[in-house]
Order: structure tokens, then sequence, then C-alpha cells
């Protein structure tokens, strides 16, 4: 409808498109932090010599358990952040582009 009107690609693209998508794009990135630390962490259990995951595994296997348990905390604040920084990003971009938050 809005080519009818006469608008250009990049107006549909900024003011029909990404209008309608930015929360389906910002709730997938909200889901895939959690995940790609999964990922990191999952790595580092199987071939890792440092890391995050190495220290659960070796803190599991020397029962170290003040280890494992600050290594989890860490992976937990690491989270956290991650996730209130795109928080932060959504809220800025609806801001900076005009959009309602929903």
């Amino acid at each position: 409808m809005a080519r009818t009107f006469g608008a250009s690609r990049r107006q549909i693209f900024t003011k029909v498109v990404l209008p309608s998508n930015i929360s389906t794009l910002f709730n997938a990135l909200k889901v895939n932090i959690g995940l790609s630390l999964v990922g990191v962490i999952a790595g580092e259990f199987l071939v890792s010599k440092a890391g995050l995951g190495y220290l659960i595994v070796y803190g599991g296997q020397v029962f170290q358990m003040d280890l494992v348990m600050c290594s989890v905390i860490i992976l937990a604040v690491v989270a956290a952040i991650l996730y209130q920084a795109v928080v932060v990003l959504e809220k800025l971009m609806n801001r900076l582009l005009n959009f309602s938050i929903k």
C-alpha cells in the first residue's frame, strides 16, 4: 500500500517493515544471548584447556565446588548484563526511531 502512495524502497523499509519487525528482532536477540553462552560453555567443556567451561569441569573433577559455583555465578552475571544491554539498546532504538514500545 505504501508503494501505491509513491513511497520509495527506503521509506517502505523504515516506515513499514522495520517498525513491524523490530520487537521480533530484539526478542530473538534476547533469547540467543543465552543460547550463545550455552554453546560457548559446551565447547569449552569438550575441548578447552582454559575458560569458564573448563573451570566448571575441572572443579567438578577435583571436588572444588567453590570453583564450580563461582564460574556459574560469573556466567549468570555475564548473561544478565548482556540481556540488559539488549533491553537498553531496544529502548534506545525505539526512542531514536520513534517507535512505540510494545
